[in-house]
């Protein structure tokens, strides 16, 4: 017998929903005690995810930051989003567990062997990319829309340091930022989000590979395109300013170019395995592409 066989049971139908009930349970409950766990910690989790405002405002000569929120039910549904936020990432590893124990046993061991690295690579590449946006973007794209309610203080206050740069004024009104707590925050939110899910690129178009939906020679003949593609999801996802789409394209391309060499990889195992089964010769390949051949065999 294959070691390579089937680890599934002959359990009818109903069997199998009364398990997926319970995968779904236990993943829900996972999930809820995130999310009060997350709630306790609210306040802490909020003002970290601030920091780049904060960092951004004082660097505008504003020695006391300040956030405000506008109805008696706002700061309380900040708590919750970032909750809800948190505590899916926070459940994430019992959510993606449950998912595999409902799914294993109708899986090749071979295809469990290669799956699991998926599940590993998925949240440490979403962690990566949340970082990214939160480190990085995050602070740029306030210095960019903060920037506009008095350019003259923000060139000399990020350019030169002088924080007292802005001139008292004899007329005129004055363009001051008082800042929402829920509106800063889905900036905020919406750029980990985004970045998160670009850097599950790799992992989607590996996956595709394996399951023979992409191919690196595919990848590559359509790089002009993935190009274009890019550059719209940077346009989309981040603000309006040239820095941070140029380092959103920078990274996701570089994502797309290191996707073809896994996909080459997943490739070349699929070509060692037949070549062991005598599916194929030494020099073939399941990859092959046959206009190829026939223009070779053409010349020859």
């Amino acid at each position: 017998m294959s070691e390579d066989n089937i680890d599934d049971s002959t359990a009818p139908l109903i069997e199998h929903l009364a398990e997926l009930r319970t995968r779904i349970l236990w993943s829900l409950a996972a999930f809820l005690t995130a999310m009060v766990i997350c709630f306790s910690f609210g306040s802490a989790i909020l003002d970290f995810l601030l920091v780049p405002i904060e960092k951004t405002m004082r660097a505008l000569g504003n020695t006391n930051p300040v956030m405000q929120y506008t109805a008696p039910q706002e700061y309380f549904f900040t708590l919750i989003r970032i909750s809800m936020v948190g505590g899916l990432v926070l459940a994430f590893p019992v959510i993606a567990y449950q998912m595999w124990r409902f799914v294993a046993p109708g899986l090749y061991r071979s295809e469990k062997q290669a799956f699991l690295p998926f599940l590993i690579a998925s949240p440490a590449l979403f962690l990566t990319g949340a970082a990214f946006a939160h480190y990085l973007v995050v602070p740029l794209a306030m210095k960019f829309f903060l920037g506009f309610a008095d350019l003259p203080s923000y060139f000399a206050a990020v350019f030169t340091g002088d924080k007292a740069a802005q001139p008292a004024t004899e007329s005129g009104i004055d363009i001051v930022f008082n800042g929402k707590v829920n509106e800063t925050l889905d900036i905020t939110l919406k750029m980990i989000v985004a970045f998160g899910l670009c850097f599950q690129l790799p992992v989607l178009l590996t996956l595709m590979g394996k399951a023979g939906l992409a191919s690196s020679r595919g990848l590559r003949s359509v790089r002009k395109y993935a190009v274009v593609g890019i550059l719209v999801v940077a346009a989309i996802v981040t603000p309006p300013d040239v820095t941070t789409q140029v380092m959103l394209f920078t990274v996701v391309y570089g994502l797309y170019e290191i996707s073809i060499y896994l996909v080459q990889w997943v490739e070349k195992k699929k070509d060692e395995e037949a070549r062991a089964e005598g599916i194929i010769g030494e020099d073939e390949s399941l990859f092959d592409d046959p206009d190829d051949t026939e223009d070779e065999t053409t010349k020859a």
